[in-house]
């Protein structure tokens, strides 16, 4: 069977029919043939191919070494009891002290005992080396294998134990004992006249068949520690008792690689790697919870264990009851969130939905108390706390001073702000990166069609309550401001005023108790369009509020509140989207975790031609896919509470782009903001596969060859595009090109860049 052919031709229906006529063809189609392939696009991708044992280690230890991680899943000793090298590579496996392992080595499934040595550029797979049972182990038992040395062991079908094979990193199996065919990096001759072993030891007098280290039937068949024995002998590392061990190698029952590779039980090997994996899982996994502050993907963990099936779920519900523990021990220092979210882990471990269900929602309860906390300290009390039980707040205005004139004032005032194309470091402003990790954003304030899309006009009213009405055609009259309470349904058009209320503190002074409030709002931009729509809005509702009760309504604080706002609402988001809007021009934003939260907003002055060039080049595409950030944000979230290292590493290298993006938008090369816009769509593709669709890609393979750089805006999935051309020409052709292709049907709008306050 071909696996470029046959399993590919089990996709394509048009290829049924030669399949069928291939052996296995026809249970191909039954079992493939219905299923549909799921098409990933990328580009400027390169392939690695995993060759030989030496071409493994190359990679490890070459140009992409900073892709690798040395240690993933292991127990390993301490330093003083151990030496083992900084560049070894060591993947699910569990080192014993008293072992010496060599540079560049890759130790990989295995259990290394005491006594083991193990040289430089050596490939050590599936070996478990059992533990000698003696007090002084260290001094009992030892093996080394030798640099440029690889070892492995395999199961055999019908047979109890295992046999331990062996062979030089650069031996080629195939070469024959006549053209410089190597055992363990000797040449034959050299090997059988060193060790007193003759060729038909090894090979057939009447094989018609070149002899060589694949055909050789030199791995002995015995207990474990006398093929290790017979290993180092073998390997030529044994100086006494040769004549000893030439006589168990010979009585021994012996195969050779190929009649290895042909009796191999593969379901038994599964299974030990399984095993292995999981029970190295489960200790790591109580380490965590059990001395450690969470910093491992449990989640993750789980799931190896959980290969271990009941027994496995006996593991996780262990695990569970040293939760309260955990919490009790790290209160001061541990955040909610994370707690929360190990739990939820271990009950859908433990098969326990209802009661992860349940606990659900207190994950994103404590984002929302954490990031209150870290907005302003204290605030999160303020918040969740009943509006009659909240102390009177203090307004700079005379006309709210709450003393006993209750005289109507009629005031209005109306809040007008642009949208936010951010060109890279999304995702590091979102809590709870945000409140752990520093984060940096690189965005930029636009009007559509000449204007600014999103606005609140907020107005006093005679009659008590509250009215809020949207451009939607919603409209609602709140009489009982008590009933204005989190958590908010999902549903309701109003919640994001009704959040804004909460956080201002309005609802709880005497401004609502003596008038009411008009609120009237609008977005004049499509709906799930990436710029950040809700978040702006949410500021202008929030600055507007401030500016009618002269509360602070410097953008600072507005961004501080809009940021507990949408934890509130039960959205997420970061604090990215409302200083977008909030502050015009181009922007470099960071923050700072602590408490409080600090932000940072650096504008770019940009010169004249830049802003020219700029809005030449950068065309802002509504692709008409629609799709919700918030739905995106609680996967990301919750796999950033799961410590997922993949997201990790993808949101680090964001918030360093955007750095990078502000060099390189100082020094006027917008080529170089193309470069770091691509990098930044494909890592919000690693951060969420579907954040693309085939629309989206097709609409990117069409506009590469016009393009040095494109991405979609926000969180992806659909909405607005930005399209930044190699030129004005490329633009220009660009442009006409989609707007006379009815297949894209896009939207592309006028913008520019807004630059006042």
């Amino acid at each position: 069977m071909s696996l470029y052919e046959d399993l590919v031709a089990a996709w394509v229906p048009a290829k049924h029919d030669w399949l069928c006529l291939r052996p296995s063809g026809e249970e191909l189609v039954s079992r493939l043939g219905k299923q549909k392939m799921f098409s990933y696009c990328a580009y400027d991708l390169s392939f690695l191919h995993f060759g030989t044992s030496s071409e493994v280690l190359d990679h490890l230890s070459g140009a992409s070494l900073v892709l690798v991680s040395r240690r993933h899943q292991c127990s390993i000793p301490a330093t003083n009891l151990s030496d083992i090298a900084a560049s070894a590579v060591l993947l699910s496996s569990k080192i014993a002290p008293a072992v010496s392992i060599g540079e560049d080595s890759l130790i990989y499934d295995s259990t290394i005992s005491s006594g083991i040595q193990i040289g430089s550029l050596s490939i050590v797979v599936g070996i478990n080396v059992p533990s000698v049972n003696s007090t002084a182990a260290e001094n009992s038992f030892r093996f080394i294998l030798p640099d440029r040395h690889c070892l492995w062991e395999v199961p055999l079908v019908g047979r109890t134990g295992r046999v331990i094979v062996y062979c030089g990193l650069h031996d080629n199996p195939k070469n024959s004992v006549s053209k410089d065919g190597t055992f363990c990096g000797k040449p034959w001759r050299k090997v059988l006249h060193d060790l007193g072993i003759q060729e038909n030891d090894l090979w057939s007098s009447t094989g018609t068949h070149e002899k060589c280290l694949w055909n050789a039937k030199i791995f002995p068949i015995l207990s474990y520690f006398e093929m290790l024995n017979l290993a180092s002998w073998l390997m030529g590392l044994s100086d006494q008792n040769s004549k000893h061990f030439l006589s168990l190698w010979r009585s021994s029952p012996r195969v050779s690689l190929e009649e290895l590779h042909r009796s191999i039980d593969f379901s038994k090997m599964c299974q030990g790697s399984i095993d292995h994996q999981a029970d190295l899982a489960a200790g790591i996994a109580k380490a965590c919870i059990k001395y450690g502050m969470l910093g491992c993907n449990l989640y993750q963990l789980c799931e190896e264990i959980l290969q271990k099936e009941d027994l496995g779920v006996k593991i996780c519900e262990d695990f569970l009851g040293l939760c309260p523990g955990l919490l009790e021990q790290n209160s001061k220092i541990l955040p909610k969130s994370r707690a929360y979210q190990l739990q939820v882990d271990l009950l859908r471990a433990c098969r326990n939905e209802t009661t992860a269900c349940k606990l659900d929602h207190k994950v994103w309860d404590a984002v929302a108390e954490e990031t209150a906390s870290a907005v302003k300290y204290g605030f999160k009390e303020y918040l969740f706390e009943a509006p009659s039980d909240i102390p009177t707040p203090v307004y700079k205005n005379n006309d709210f001073d709450g003393s006993a004139d209750h005289s109507f004032h009629p005031r209005r005032v109306k809040v007008e702000l642009p949208v936010r194309v951010d060109f890279v470091g999304g995702w590091s402003d979102t809590p709870p990166w945000s409140l752990e990790r520093a984060g940096s954003v690189l965005n930029m304030a636009i009007s559509l069609e000449g204007s600014l899309p999103i606005g609140a006009i907020i107005e006093t009213a005679e009659t008590i309550g509250v009215f809020i009405k949207d451009d939607a055609g919603n409209e609602i009259h709140i009489e009982d401001l008590t009933s204005i309470a989190t958590p908010f349904d999902g549903n309701d058009p109003f919640r994001l005023v009704k959040s804004a209320l909460l956080v201002t503190g309005i609802i709880h002074g005497s401004v609502v108790a003596s008038m009411g409030l008009q609120i009237r709002t609008w977005a004049h931009v499509p709906r799930g369009s990436g710029l950040g729509t809700s978040s702006i809005l949410a500021a202008a509702v929030v600055k507007g509020l401030l500016q009618i009760t002269d509360g602070d309504e410097s953008n600072e604080n507005v961004a501080r509140l809009v940021l507990v706002l949408e934890q509130l609402m039960g959205t997420g988001g970061g604090w990215q989207d409302q200083i977008g809007g909030l502050y015009p021009g181009i922007k470099f934003n960071a923050s700072f975790p602590g408490i409080p939260l600090r932000l940072q907003v650096v504008p770019l002055l940009a010169s004249p031609e830049l802003i020219s060039e700029l809005q030449q080049r950068l065309l802002v595409v509504f692709t008409g896919q629609v799709r919700l950030a918030h739905q995106v944000l609680q996967k990301v979230v919750i796999r950033y509470l799961r410590r997922d290292n993949l997201l990790v590493s993808s949101i680090k290298r964001l918030a360093e782009l955007a750095k990078i993006g502000r060099e390189a938008l100082m020094n006027c090369d917008i080529d170089d903001l193309g470069e770091i816009m691509l990098e930044a769509w494909r890592l919000h593709q690693e951060l969420d596969p579907y954040c693309s669709n085939e629309f989206v890609d097709r609409l990117f393979g069409f506009a590469h060859p016009y393009c040095c750089g494109y991405k979609l805006v926000g969180a992806g999935g659909g909405g607005f595009s930005l399209l930044l051309a190699k030129d004005a020409r490329h633009a220009k052709e660009l442009r006409h090109l989609l707007e006379e292709d009815s297949s894209f049907d896009v939207k592309i709008y006028n913008w520019n860049i807004f630059l006042d306050n």
